[in-house]
C-alpha cells in the first residue's frame, strides 16, 4: 500500500478546513511519511508513521464513528495525532548478540533526536495549530489521547479524567491508538526487539 497517498487522500477528502493545504504542504517537507511510529516497537520501521495514522483512523470510523458525529474531527484528531513524531526520529545501528550463534551483530535501529521538546500530545496540537485552528473537542483528544501513559498523568495529574468525562471523543481516541498499536500493528517492527 501507498501510504502517503492514502494519508493524503483520506485527509482531502474530508478535511475542508482553511490551512489544511498548508499543513498538507508542510508535511512534505518533514519525514512524516518514512518515519517509524517508535523506537522499537509498534511499527518501528520506515513509513510506521503514517501506516498507523491510518491504522487509528481506520479504527476510530470503523469502531466509534456515527452519523452524529464530525467526520472532519475524527479525520483531524485520527491523522494527526502523533505529529509530534515528525522530525523526531534518526535511524542508525546497534549491536545485538545473536542467541543461535552467540555473535554481536549490527542490526537497524531508530532512536529519539527532538529538536522541539515540548511533549507529546500537546506538541501535535501546536503544530497542527500552527496551519489550521482546532475546535477545543479535537485539541483535547489529541493531547490526552496516550492515556494513562502520558508523563502528566503519572505525575498524578486529574486533567485526564475531566477530558475523559467531558469529551468522549477524546476516550475515542485513545482507545483507537490502543487497538491500532497493540492489535493491528502487532508485530510490523522491522527492528530487532532485544
Amino acid at each position: 500500500m501507498d501510504y502517503k497517498a492514502e494519508f493524503i487522500r483520506i485527509f482531502s477528502e474530508n478535511v475542508s478546513r482553511p490551512g489544511a493545504q498548508q499543513l498538507l504542504d508542510w508535511l512534505a517537507t518533514t519525514d512524516f511519511y518514512t518515519a517509524p511510529a517508535s523506537t522499537r516497537f509498534h511499527g518501528a520501521c520506515e513509513c510506521g508513521l503514517v501506516m498507523h495514522s491510518i491504522n487509528v483512523y481506520n479504527v476510530l470510523m470503523s469502531r466509534f464513528y456515527t452519523e452524529e458525529d464530525n467526520k472532519e474531527s475524527f479525520t483531524l484528531v485520527s491523522l494527526l495525532h502523533d505529529l509530534c513524531k515528525a522530525n523526531y526520529y534518526k535511524s542508525g545501528f546497534r549491536n545485538v548478540k545473536n542467541d543461535a550463534t552467540g555473535q554481536w551483530e549490527k542490526v537497524p535501529s531508530y532512536s529519539v533526536q527532538d529538536a522541539f521538546p515540548f511533549g507529546h500530545g500537546e506538541k501535535s496540537v501546536y503544530l497542527i495549530e500552527r496551519f489550521i485552528r482546532l475546535k477545543p473537542v479535537e485539541a483535547i483528544a489529541i493531547r490526552w489521547h496516550m492515556g494513562g501513559f502520558d508523563d502528566a498523568v503519572r505525575g498524578g495529574s486529574y486533567a485526564i479524567s475531566n477530558a475523559f468525562d467531558e469529551y468522549p471523543l477524546a476516550v475515542k481516541l485513545h482507545l483507537a491508538d490502543l487497538e491500532a498499536t497493540y492489535l493491528v500493528e502487532k508485530g510490523t517492527s522491522s527492528v530487532n526487539r532485544r
